[in-house]
This record gives structure tokens, C-alpha cells and sequence, in this order.
């Protein structure tokens, strides 16, 4: 005989109904208190910022409008203004040019330098040096060179002097960068006519603060445009790397008073503030990637060029607008027959290895420097090989032993040797240190 059990009564579908619109609701206003915080938040900094900052007399007829949730390019200006031309009223210069385009579709947010020797038709004033635009026009002359010269759509421009720089490298605790060789200029028992800048900043992973990482990324003398440009931008990447969103979110206040306090710039209101808050944070988990700008140089009677060929400036553009993130190259596992095969090339002559050759010697000097000029406690490791045509560099700064303090203020020792390779400009180095876990190492 079959046993049936009765059914529970059904629930009425007004239950259901009633339920879903509950969870509807609290949802909504969970989402509806989200929100109201973070607009609050929103205004809060809009308000601190706009009650420090200085706006840009006329600059808003000379920029391209952005449609919401479009990429946006933004003109990065740094001026040189010292105490002493604004003291003798002379004017201007733009020391620093560069673009930022945050666009989260590309995966990748693109930074790129123009530099400042660049030979360019500035409107209205005929051919010049970019940074010259500044000079003539300010802002808003040299929003118009730019994009005459690349062809790109501008939406904002912020231009920052060296107190802000130096104000927000401090109040982010510092930027820990590795530092391919010694900067090192002295003015001592020279006429005025041949001073400039004074710097001190030896080679070697180190952390840099405010008025040492404002020399660092400004050095020029010995060095071109190029390259002062590509150590401009890996500062720029190597603090990315190292602050993260939470740090930047828990002090916005002290962060944003200081960037308006030495800032001029459009960006003023919510609108234009929210979205680009809401860019910079989908970009946020993309690297950044350098573009470089492919360019010449040009020397006449006159002045010394850097000169690019249409050509030239349309793959540039190219590359800016198209950018990649740049893929990690894995390192494939090594088999024993991989590993008897690399013992057996160790064994052969220097010329298995391509544009190598054996620097044991030199290397060992330095080694045997290093030992004599501190104590490490722990063993110098170096290179036998190193590339063709360069050599290791030895003054009384170098090689050199120091201490490293890490964020917590924890010492560990260090060591570094420095090779001057092939080309202008171009060095590496060997560093070795006690602590195990350096920011460098995060994102090799």
C-alpha cells in the first residue's frame, strides 16, 4: 500500500514577490549608501582641491572635449620656475613635456616624453624649440604646438612645478629606484657663467626623496633629452610599481592639497573630476608602458636640434595611441640535459657567447674593493663576461658599499659595481644586497 505524504501548501507568488522586492531594495540602498558615500568623498577632495589650485587663464578653448567613458590624453607640463625668475621676472620654461593616455582597453597606460630640443613650428611664432612654446604662450601655446605637431586630441593639461614634485615624492614616503650610475656635479671654484644644478646621488638601489629624486629625474648635463627622458619615465614606473591604490586612497587629502597647492590645471570640476577618477582607477591594474619618440639630432650655428621626420612622428603616434602591454617573458624549466649543456658552453672559450668577452679580472679587482672597503656579510658575487667594448668604472665613489633602510626603517648592507657599456649614455650594473625582499623584485 503506497504511502503518500501530503504537500506542503504552496506560497502564495505575492510571497516571492514581496521577498524579491525586499532583496531589490536593500540592494538598492546598499548601493544607494555606496554611492552617496563616495560622492561625498567626491566632493570632499573637489572641494580641498579647487580651494588650493589655480586654474589656467583661456586654456579651456585650446582643449579637445572628452565623451564619457572615452580614453583621455593629458598634457603633462613641468615647469622650471625658480626663485630667481620670478624675482628678475623672467619668463617661463617648460623643462618637463610629456602625454599620459588612459584608455583600459589597451591594457597598458602609455607615457610618453617630447623633447624639449625638439625642432617644431609653434603657431603664430614660427620654428623653435618645443619647450619655447611655454616660454611664448604658456600653457595653452604649448597645448596648441603639441597637438599641431603630433595630431592627437588633448583633454587636459596639468602643469606642475618642482615644489609639487618634491611635496608628493615626501608625502608618499619615497621612491625607491636603482640608479645606474654616480650624478654627480659640484659648482665649487666655478664662475657663474659655467654653473648648474648641484647634485650628489650615488650609484646603486636606493630610496629617493623629495629635493635627491627632483635632481635625479631633472639631470641633463652630460646626458641628451633621450635619455633623461627614459629616466624620467622609469621614475615615474618604478613609483607606480611601489605605491598602491590604498596608500594614495587613505591619504587623498595630504595628496590632493599638495598637487593642487603647486598645480595649474583645467581639471576643476565634479564632471570632469569623476571621470577621470574613474579611468585612473580601471587603469589602475594596467602597467605602464614607455613609448619612446623616435627622433634625431641637429646641430647648426644656431642652436642644437632633436628633429623628427613625419615619418617618424606618425609611427610614434602609432605606437602612443596603440599601445601593448609589454608580455613577461617566461623562463622555460631546465632539463639535465639543459643543464649539462650549459656546463659544457661555460667550459668553452668566450667566443660561444656572442658579443661577450671574459672580464674576470676587472671583475675580481672590484670584488676584492669591495671586501677591502666594508664589511658585508655576505659573500661578492660578479660576472666573468660582459659585453663587448665596455669596462668597469673606478673612482672613490665606485665601486661602493652602503646600507639600504627599508620602509619600516630595517637595515641591510649592499654592494654595487657599475660597467659603462657601448653608446652614449649607456650603463649597467651588478648589485648585491642582505634584503631578500626589495620592491625592485616584485615586477622584474
Amino acid at each position: 500500500m503506497a504511502v503518500y505524504e501530503e504537500r506542503p501548501p504552496r506560497p502564495a507568488f505575492s510571497v516571492y514577490k514581496r521577498a524579491a522586492l525586499g532583496a531589490v531594495s536593500i540592494l538598492l540602498l546598499t548601493a544607494t549608501a555606496v554611492s552617496t558615500a563616495i560622492l561625498l568623498q567626491v566632493k570632499q577632495a573637489v572641494d580641498v582641491f579647487t580651494g588650493v589650485s589655480h586654474p589656467i587663464p583661456h586654456i579651456k578653448n585650446v582643449l579637445d572635449n572628452v565623451s564619457a567613458g572615452g580614453p583621455q590624453t593629458i598634457l603633462l607640463l613641468g615647469s622650471d620656475r625658480r626663485f630667481a625668475d620670478i624675482k628678475q621676472k623672467n619668463p617661463v620654461r617648460s623643462d618637463t613635456i610629456m602625454l599620459l593616455r588612459l584608455d583600459p582597453s589597451k591594457g597598458a597606460t602609455s607615457v610618453m616624453s617630447i623633447p624639449r630640443d625638439l625642432k617644431v613650428q609653434i603657431p603664430g611664432r614660427g620654428t623653435a624649440k618645443i619647450n619655447e612654446a611655454y616660454s611664448l604662450g604658456g600653457p595653452a601655446l604649448a597645448v596648441r604646438t603639441v597637438r599641431q605637431l603630433l595630431g592627437i586630441p588633448i583633454n587636459h593639461v596639468v602643469n606642475v612645478n618642482f615644489g609639487g614634485f618634491r611635496g608628493i615624492v615626501n608625502r608618499l614616503k619615497c621612491v625607491y629606484v636603482d640608479i645606474d650610475r654616480r650624478y654627480y656635479h659640484s659648482n665649487q671654484g666655478l664662475v657663474a657663467g659655467q654653473q648648474y644644478a648641484a647634485i650628489n646621488i650615488p650609484a646603486g638601489y636606493q630610496k629617493l626623496c623629495g629635493q635627491k629624486a627632483l635632481d635625479y629625474v631633472r639631470y641633463r648635463h652630460g646626458d641628451n633629452d633621450f635619455i633623461r627622458s627614459a629616466r624620467q619615465q622609469d621614475f615615474l614606473r618604478q613609483a607606480k610599481e611601489q605605491i598602491g591604490l590604498g596608500q594614495l586612497f587613505g591619504d587623498r587629502e595630504g595628496l590632493i592639497r599638495i598637487f593642487g597647492t603647486y598645480t595649474d590645471t583645467d581639471i576643476s570640476s565634479n564632471t570632469a573630476i569623476l571621470r577621470l577618477l574613474k579611468l585612473a582607477f580601471e587603469s589602475a591594474k594596467n602597467p605602464i608602458q614607455q613609448i619612446p619618440f623616435a627622433a634625431g639630432e641637429e646641430i647648426t650655428q644656431d642652436a642644437d636640434y632633436v628633429v623628427a621626420s613625419p615619418e617618424q612622428i606618425q609611427q610614434t603616434v602609432q605606437d602612443f595611441l596603440n599601445v601593448k602591454a609589454t608580455k613577461k617573458q617566461t623562463k622555460p624549466k631546465s632539463t639535465s640535459n639543459d643543464r649539462r649543456r650549459a656546463r659544457r658552453q661555460r667550459r668553452r672559450a668566450t667566443s660561444a657567447f656572442p658579443g661577450l668577452f671574459n672580464a674576470a679580472r676587472a671583475a675580481e679587482d672590484q670584488a676584492v674593493k669591495l671586501q677591502l672597503r666594508g664589511q658585508l656579510g655576505f659573500p661578492v658575487y660578479f660576472p666573468k663576461l660582459a659585453k663587448l667594448g665596455s669596462s668597469y668604472i673606478t673612482d672613490p665613489a665606485t665601486p661602493r658599499t652602503y646600507t639600504i633602510r627599508d620602509r619600516s626603517g630595517k637595515r641591510y648592507r649592499a654592494y654595487r659595481m657599475v660597467v659603462e657599456a657601448p653608446g652614449f649614455g649607456q650603463y649597467y650594473g651588478i648589485q648585491g644586497t642582505s634584503w631578500m625582499s626589495p620592491p625592485i623584485i616584485d615586477n622584474p
